[in-house]
């Protein structure tokens, strides 16, 4: 099988990008989520390997010393990155799919400058802070700080090959197939 290509996402906490990608993933089962590493520790139901690779900082610092992420970054005093081997040899089987920050997206394009970036954008920025109130499982002091990440983020869209607009969750994943037919096919 030819070398598959890797498709970096991003978006701002609340655009719903877990909803579309687990749509766009149903519908083409040539695409293979990548497996991210990270110092916090696992939630319940989370299992190593799968929904992250759990692993130490120290453990986490010799990977960055030894240049085995193709980025990584740290939040709220936890580390998280991308294993480069693990998309590797994932790409040898089919098209590899990323879900990173801006800081990370533009990290996996020096490296690897034939990713095709996608930034999901919401509807209005209106619509965006009701999704992030509704939840009803965030502070205030953490809505106004996703909100203000939200907006930096936001203004980093212009960077992203392709910018796709979540109003319907249906119409996004579509688009977002017929780029990934574009370029994978």
């Amino acid at each position: 099988m030819s070398k598959g290509k890797l498709f970096v996402f991003s978006g701002a906490s609340g655009v719903g990008k877990s909803t579309v990608l687990g749509r766009v993933m149903d519908t083409r089962k040539d695409l293979v989520f990548s497996v991210s590493a990270t110092t916090r520790e696992p939630r319940q139901g989370e299992v190593d390997g799968k929904s992250y690779y759990f692993i130490t900082r120290p453990q986490f610092e010799q990977w960055i010393a030894q240049g085995e992420f193709l980025e990584y970054d740290e939040h709220n005093d936890v580390l998280y990155g991308t294993p480069a081997g693990q998309v590797d040899e994932k790409l040898e089987h089919g098209n590899v799919v990323l879900d990173v920050d801006p800081n990370g997206a533009f990290n996996v394009r020096k490296l690897r400058p034939d990713t095709t970036l996608i930034f999901i954008m919401p509807p209005s920025w209106e619509e965006l802070e009701r999704r992030l109130r509704s939840r009803g499982d965030t502070s205030p002091e953490q809505i106004e700080k996703r909100l203000a990440r939200a907006k930096w983020e936001m203004e980093q869209s212009p960077h992203y090959d392709y910018v796709v607009t979540n109003d319907q969750v249906e119409t996004c994943a579509a688009e977002i197939l017929k780029i990934i037919a574009d370029k994978a096919d």
